[in-house]
């Protein structure tokens, strides 16, 4: 069975032009610096952020991990949403491996962190407390819908760190499609912040990798630490070629995931049993609920969306999140809406009368 994947933009498979480059990649020892492709990309992926070095990197994750550990020491305290991916989805390694004491306060609904929460948690010098040294935000916003971050937010926060002395990174997984949603330069985005991670391997379809920015003399300290963790990489061009063509072109095609999206989105919103906010699918993700009174849950949901060629991903008991990513055509979607429409007309014995979008 042909399945239509709709569970992350994580399960993009490199296109053929990507495999291609991968099979004729010119490479060398990156240990040493002397990986020609990977030199290329990591000059490239600075200069489209306007940063000075870059570094790549096996994941997001390490590249976040990085980060933190070349802006803090043992003990140090960090400042970032209590629904972001470093505090929730990076297996606790900011404590684990760096000794690093996260203060997390609440995401609103549109991403964001409240300015007088950040301030209000930067810990005044006191034997007490951790040392405050580093901000972090992520854009696009992943658990509150993948909501983009505004230039002005973020400039905001800018302000702060610089004024209270710390450092501001920023995870960008998907920072493209913030810059494609908010119709932005992508250098206007990540100007604020002195560090910025952004993925190849998810909605630009590269089969792995992660870019990590900034200064030269952050680059060079984030350097020696991969090595540290395992990810000093050898003849690694041939990851780093589709790296190439995930900045040449694939960042110019998201606007086809979000338009996608947003098809996907009003589809769903007519099913009896979903409960969405209209129009909250901003970039390539639509998040929904399943009515309480649906004799159904996300788990069981999941199962019998499968049955039907539709891999979903629960985000909760009664909450799902979709993907579109470039391998989701616009006759997905509309195989995705009719399964939908399928599955809750089965289930819809029990549903309560009168209940629908919000």
């Amino acid at each position: 069975m042909k399945y239509v994947d709709l569970r992350s933009d994580t399960v993009t498979q490199p296109t053929p032009e990507m495999r291609e480059a991968m099979a004729k990649a010119v490479v060398g020892d990156d240990v040493y610096m002397d990986d020609p492709t990977v030199n290329d990309l990591q000059q490239r992926a600075a200069a489209m952020l306007g940063k000075e070095d870059a570094l790549f990197v096996p994941s997001g994750t390490m590249g976040n991990l990085l980060a933190l550990l070349v802006h803090c020491q043992r003990g140090d305290e960090v400042i970032l949403g209590d629904s972001s991916h470093i505090y929730l989805n990076e297996a606790g390694g900011m404590s684990a491996l760096g000794g690093i004491h996260p203060h997390p306060i609440p995401n609103q609904d549109d991403g964001t962190l409240l300015l007088e929460d950040i301030l209000s948690s930067i810990q005044a010098e006191d034997v007490h407390h951790a040392i405050t040294r580093l901000i972090c935000l992520e854009n696009t916003q992943n658990v509150c819908g993948g909501i983009p971050l505004t230039v002005e937010y973020l400039r905001a926060v800018g302000k702060i760190a610089r004024e209270n002395r710390l450092a501001f990174h920023l995870d960008g997984a998907r920072i493209f499609n913030a810059s494609v949603a908010l119709g932005v330069d992508v250098r206007d985005l990540v100007e604020p912040a002195d560090s910025v991670m952004f993925c190849l391997s998810k909605g630009l379809a590269a089969p792995i990798g992660s870019m990590l920015v900034g200064g030269r003399r952050f680059i060079a300290r984030a350097r020696h630490l991969r090595k540290m963790l395992g990810g000093g990489m050898r003849q690694v061009g041939v990851l780093a070629a589709p790296g190439l063509i995930s900045l040449e072109k694939m960042t110019k095609r998201l606007s086809e995931d979000h338009s996608r999206a947003k098809l996907l989105e009003s589809g769903l919103s007519t099913i009896r049993g979903i409960m969405m906010k209209s129009g909250a699918a901003r970039t390539n993700m639509v998040y929904f609920d399943l009515d309480e009174s649906l004799p159904l849950n996300s788990e069981q949901l999941t199962d019998r969306m499968k049955e039907l060629g539709v891999l979903i991903d629960s985000a909760g008991p009664r909450r799902i999140r979709l993907v579109t990513h470039c391998w989701v055509d616009d006759q997905d979607v509309q195989n995705v809406i009719n399964a939908f429409k399928k599955v809750l007309s089965q289930a819809k014995a029990g549903f309560k009368s009168g209940a629908g979008s919000i």
